[in-house]
C-alpha cells in the first residue's frame, strides 16, 4: 500500500483512516466511511483498484464530474473509464470491450446506468474486484439531497454477495449514516466517521449591508484567485456575474435555467482557471472536482447547515488555506421560510423550519464558528480557540448589551409577552403609530427608551438574543416574542449579555488565510501556473489535474532542479514525474540562474527512524499466508491459492518478516542479492524504495527490496 502511495499518488503518507480504510477493503469487507471534502475519499477506492485483481466499480451521480475523475487518474497511470447517457453506442461498446479483456481498473457509472438489468447483465460477467458507491447520502431520504436512482443500490450485496462494497459521503448525521447501511444492504461493515474539522478554511460572517460593493472589494484584494459565489435565484447569479464581469473580474453564471451546454460550457472554463470566479446556485458544486478553489462566498442565507458545510469544502481541497464567507442579513429568512410554508408534509416542513434556525443561529451568534459547525454533526470540539475564524482571532468584536437587552425584554413583559418583533422595536423607539396608540403603549414605562438608536440596531439586538435564547418566538404565521429562563436572569439583573459588533475591527484584520500559508516565492508559483495551464491546455484537462496548487507551492519553497529533488515534492508519482517533471525542473532553473540571489532552504536531513517492532497481528488472513508459505508454497503459489493479489500477499510477507516470524529470507530474495540492497539503503539513508530500485536500474524488483527493507527494521 505504501509503495502504491508513493509510486502511484506521489504520497508519502496516508490522510487519517485512509489505510485503515483501505486495508479493510483488500481484505475484501464491507466499508461505511463519512469523511469531509478534501479528506481523500476517492483514494481509498483508487489505490485498492491499483492492487486488487478485477475492475473497481464507483456508483457516482455526478455525470459532468466523471471525465475529470477518469482524466486525474489516467495522469496518476491509473487505466480508467465511464459510463453514461453523454457516450455514443460506439464509444461505450469500445469501454466494453476494454472491460472483459481486464484492461479496465476503475470504471465511473451513474446509478440510473447501474440500475439497467442489461448492465448488471453485463457486469456478471466481469471480475469486479469492488463496488465504491460516492455521495452515500443520497440513497437516504433523511439526507439533504435525496436520489431515488439510489434505491436501486440495494441490490448489489444481493447480486454480488462475494465483491466488497464500501459507500462513501461528506455529510451525514448518524441518523443518516444508519439510514445508507441499512438501504444499501452493508454486511457489518467497517465504519469511519472521520472528523468533519476541515482545519485549512477560514470560516467568517459579515453582515450583508452593501453586498455588491462588499463582493467588489474582497475579490479584488484577492485578484485571479479561484472562488465560487453562491446565490439562491437564478436571477441574481446573472446579474452577479454581469456586475464582476463589467468590473474586468472574469466571472460566470451557473443556474438551471442555462441551456445544457452553456452550464457545461462554462463549469469547464472554470475548471480550466479560464474564468476565475463562477456564480452559482447551488445546482452547481456536486460537478466539480477543482482542488484550488481559494474561497467560498454564500452571498445569501444557506437554508441548512449540511447544505452550508457541503458547499464550503468545495474550498481548499488541496489542503491549502482558504475562505469560507458568509454575508448574513435578516430579510434572506423571509425568502426561505417563503418556500418551506410550501411544504404539504406538517412533519417535513417543521424538519426544515428547524434547520433554517440552526443556520441563523451559526450566522448570528457569537460562539466559535468551528465549534458551532461541528456540534450540528455531533463532533466536539475541543480547543477553546481556533484560531481560523472571525470570533476566533477578534474580528468581530464583542460588546456588553445587557442594558439595551433590558429595554427589549421590559417592553415584551409590560406589553404581556403578547407582540412580534416589529411592534416591540416601534414601541422602544418611540414610534407614533395608530397601533401604538389605541393599545396605550405609549404611556409604558419602556416607551421611548431607545430611541437614540436606530431600528436596525434594534432588530440586530432581538436576533442575537433570538440566537441566544435568551427571548424566543412563539407562534405560527405572526410570532410573538416570550421571555425565555435566561431571559428573565437578564431581564432583572442576574445575568450579563454580550453581542457581536458586526463592523470588523482593525486589530486582527490579516488575520485570515493570507498568513496562514506557508512562505513560498510567488514569482516563480506564476511562472508555473502559467506552465501548468500550457500542459494542461494540451492535455485538454484542468490544471489542477496536472499538479494541485500544494504542489506548486512546495516547488516554490524548495525549487527542485534535478528529478532527485522533484519526486521528494508531495503529490508527484512516478507517471506525473516522467511526464512533467522535466519541463518544470527546466523552468526551475532557468528562475534561478535568472536570480541567483535566491536561498534555496534544505529540507530536513533524512535520518532512518527507529521502527519498533508492531505487536503480532492475529488477523486470520495473515496467518493463512504463513502458514502456507511455512508449508513451502512460493509467493506465486500462495497468490493463486488464496485468490488475492500479489500486492496483498507480498505485503503479507512483509508484515510477517518485520514482526519477527520466522521467514527464511533465502527462499524470497537470493543472499547475495540481499547483502547488496541492505548496503543501498544504508548507504542513502533512506527507507524509501524508489532510490534503491534506481540505483540497480531494475534488476531489483519492489518486493525484493521491500522484504530486505522489513528485515533492516526488525534487525536494525
Amino acid at each position: 500500500m505504501h509503495d502504491t502511495l508513493k509510486k502511484v499518488f506521489g504520497f508519502e503518507e496516508f490522510r487519517p483512516n485512509q489505510e485503515d480504510i483501505i486495508s479493510k477493503i483488500l481484505e475484501k469487507k464491507d466499508v461505511f466511511a463519512v469523511m469531509p471534502t478534501g479528506g481523500g475519499k476517492s483514494l481509498c477506492y483508487q489505490l485498492p483498484a491499483k492492487l486488487m485483481k478485477g475492475t473497481t466499480v464507483v456508483i457516482s451521480p455526478l455525470i459532468s464530474l466523471m471525465k475529470d475523475q477518469v482524466d486525474a487518474a489516467l495522469e496518476n497511470g491509473i487505466s480508467a473509464a465511464f459510463i453514461n447517457s453523454s457516450m455514443k453506442p460506439q464509444e461505450m461498446s469500445a469501454v466494453f470491450h476494454d472491460l472483459k479483456n481486464g484492461d479496465i481498473e476503475l470504471l465511473y457509472v451513474s446509478p440510473e446506468r447501474f440500475a439497467m438489468q442489461g448492465f448488471l447483465d453485463q457486469l456478471k460477467t466481469l471480475p469486479v474486484s469492488l463496488f465504491a458507491i460516492d455521495e452515500a447520502h443520497c440513497v437516504s431520504e433523511w439526507g439533504h439531497d435525496f436520489r431515488p436512482d439510489y434505491l436501486s443500490l440495494s441490490n448489489i450485496t444481493k447480486l454480488f454477495p462475494d465483491i466488497p462494497v464500501g459507500a462513501f459521503t461528506a455529510t451525514a448525521t448518524s441518523r443518516v449514516q444508519d439510514d445508507i447501511i441499512s438501504k444499501i444492504g452493508l454486511r457489518s461493515p467497517f465504519t469511519v466517521r472521520a472528523s468533519f474539522n476541515r482545519p485549512n478554511l477560514f470560516y467568517k460572517v459579515k453582515s450583508k449591508r452593501e453586498l455588491e460593493s462588499q463582493l467588489l472589494e474582497f475579490i479584488k484584494e484577492h485578484p485571479g484567485e479561484p472562488g465560487i459565489i453562491y446565490r439562491t435565484t437564478r436571477d441574481s447569479v446573472s446579474e452577479l456575474a454581469d456586475l464582476l464581469s463589467a468590473n474586468g473580474i472574469k466571472a460566470l453564471p451557473y443556474h438551471a435555467g442555462l441551456a445544457a451546454e452553456e452550464r457545461k460550457k462554462n463549469q469547464e472554463a472554470f475548471n480550466r482557471d479560464e474564468a476565475a470566479i463562477i456564480v452559482a446556485t447551488i445546482a452547481f458544486g456536486m460537478g466539480i472536482d477543482k482542488s484550488n478553489v481559494r474561497f467560498v462566498i454564500h452571498a445569501d442565507l444557506p437554508k441548512n447547515m449540511e447544505g452550508y458545510y457541503q458547499e464550503t469544502g468545495r474550498a481548499g481541497r488541496d489542503g491549502e488555506p482558504a475562505d469560507c464567507i458568509l454575508f448574513f442579513g435578516r430579510g434572506d429568512i423571509p425568502k426561505i421560510r417563503y418556500f418551506i410554508d410550501q411544504i404539504s408534509d406538517d412533519q417535513e416542513r417543521a424538519v426544515a423550519m428547524e434547520k433554517l434556525n440552526l443556520t441563523v443561529r451559526y450566522a448570528s451568534h457569537n460562539l466559535c464558528r468551528r465549534r458551532q459547525l461541528l456540534e450540528y454533526f455531533g463532533e466536539h470540539y475541543p480547543d477553546e480557540n481556533c484560531n481560523t475564524c472571525d470570533i476566533c482571532t477578534g474580528m468581530v468584536e464583542k460588546i456588553d448589551v445587557t442594558v439595551d437587552a433590558q429595554i427589549i425584554m421590559s417592553a415584551m413583559s409590560r406589553t404581556d409577552q403578547r407582540f412580534g418583533i416589529q411592534h416591540i422595536i416601534d414601541i422602544v423607539t418611540g414610534a407614533d403609530t395608530k397601533r401604538i396608540r389605541e393599545l396605550g403603549h405609549d404611556n409604558i414605562k419602556t416607551y421611548g427608551k431607545g430611541k437614540d438608536k436606530n431600528k436596525k440596531h434594534w432588530r440586530f439586538l432581538i436576533d442575537e438574543l433570538l440566537a441566544q435564547d435568551a427571548i424566543c418566538q412563539d407562534g405560527g404565521q405572526y410570532p410573538v416574542l416570550k421571555l425565555t429562563a435566561k431571559g428573565n436572569n437578564i431581564l432583572y439583573g442576574r445575568e450579563e449579555v454580550t453581542a457581536l459588533k458586526r463592523e470588523e475591527t482593525n486589530k486582527r484584520r490579516a488575520a485570515g488565510r493570507d498568513g496562514r500559508f506557508a512562505p513560498y516565492d510567488e514569482l516563480l508559483f506564476d511562472k508555473l501556473r502559467r506552465l501548468r495551464k500550457e500542459i494542461a491546455d494540451e492535455q485538454q484537462v484542468p490544471p489542477y489535474i496536472i499538479f494541485s496548487d500544494k504542489t506548486l507551492h512546495e516547488m516554490c519553497r524548495y525549487y527542485p532542479a534535478a528529478s532527485s529533488d522533484m519526486k521528494k515534492i508531495n503529490g508527484i508519482g512516478d507517471v506525473k514525474l516522467e511526464r512533467y517533471g522535466a519541463s518544470f525542473i527546466k523552468t526551475i532553473k532557468t528562475y534561478l540562474d535568472e536570480n541567483p540571489g535566491v536561498t534555496i532552504p534544505e529540507r530536513e536531513a533524512i535520518v532512518l527512524p527507529v521502527i519498533m517492532p508492531r505487536k503480532k497481528t492475529k488477523s486470520e488472513t495473515l496467518e493463512k499466508t504463513y502458514d502456507l508459505f511455512k508449508n513451502g508454497y512460493t509467493l506465486e503459489s500462495i497468490v493463486k491459492e488464496r485468490g488475492l493479489a500479489i500486492p496483498t500477499i507480498s505485503g503479507h510477507l512483509e508484515e510477517l518478516i518485520r514482526d519477527g516470524r520466522d521467514i527464511d529470507m533465502n527462499r524470497l530474495v537470493a543472499p547475495a542479492k540481499q547483502e547488496k540492497i541492505k548496503e543501498i539503503f544504508l548507504l542513502l539513508g533512506t527507507w524509501q524504495l524508489n532510490p534503491v530500485i534506481e540505483h540497480f536500474n531494475g534488476t531489483v524488483s519492489y518486493d525484493e527490496a521491500k522484504f530486505v527493507r522489513a528485515y533492516l527494521q526488525r534487525n536494525p
